[in-house]
């Protein structure tokens, strides 16, 4: 008993002595759901590009974050979601923003690297499609054609020329592999907008140079999302004297 008592007694000794674990090898905080007003939880992420981007590391700029949705169903990809890029790349290349507001745009789509490159390489067809959907045959008009037809020049109202030299873009495209930030932010299902598959709820995150969440957007539907005027207003705002 007196034997077991001496070791148990240096076992803690030893315990007590043992040097912390580094920093970095403690676990970091989780991702949860985040509010407008606070900290926007840091995470990092390949992209497509080739490198990593940390956020935390961006601090020091504003950030637009945008989730796209990605897979519309089996075998089919959100044609919006290609849209939107291409809106904004046209908008950036046009109008220097992200100089001008101090901004760095970022990607998300909630796959691993072989379905992202899979969104790259059918990138203009995706846009084919649209533009197959505004001029459609006058003689197959019927009223389902004369419906998407309205709906096209609504959700789509640019054309945007694109060539594959031009691709995967000058914005970070980051590969949520094990969804690890779309599941942690409440934004990754299996079943939304009508269909069963991996896919994100597109949302947009707009987080000032302090690394605060100031603007925040979930879609509601597949139709749903903020169009490029208002999101070009939401970044004024960080910008603008105060």
């Amino acid at each position: 008993m007196e034997l077991a008592r001496v070791l148990g007694a240096l076992a803690l000794v030893a315990a007590c002595l043992a040097p912390a674990a580094p920093a970095a090898a403690q676990q970091a905080p989780a991702i949860r759901p985040v509010t407008v007003g606070s900290p926007m939880p840091d995470f990092t992420m390949p992209s497509i590009q080739g490198q990593e981007v940390t956020l935390s590391k961006l601090k020091g700029k504003n950030v637009l974050l945008i989730f796209l949705r990605g897979r519309s169903g089996p075998g089919s990809w959100c044609h919006i979601c290609n849209y939107q890029h291409a809106e904004l790349v046209d908008h950036d290349a046009r109008e220097q923003f992200r100089k001008k507001a101090n901004l760095e745009i970022l990607f998300v789509l909630p796959y691993g690297k072989d379905l992202v490159q899979e969104w790259v390489d059918i990138y203009i067809t995706q846009l084919g499609h649209i533009e197959a959907w505004r001029k459609p045959d006058p003689a197959k008009m019927d009223d389902v054609a004369k419906r998407r037809l309205s709906l096209t020049k609504t959700a789509f109202p640019k054309t945007f020329t694109v060539t594959s030299a031009q691709l995967p873009g000058p914005f970070p495209i980051l590969m949520d592999g094990d969804q690890a930030v779309s599941k942690g932010l409440g934004l990754f299902s299996l079943d939304w907008g009508g269909s069963k598959v991996e896919q994100d709820i597109p949302a947009v995150f707009l987080i000032d140079a302090t690394g605060t969440l100031q603007f925040k957007y979930v879609s509601q539907n597949t139709l749903d999302r903020p169009p490029l005027p208002y999101l070009v207003r939401m970044v004024g705002l960080l910008t603008a004297p105060r």
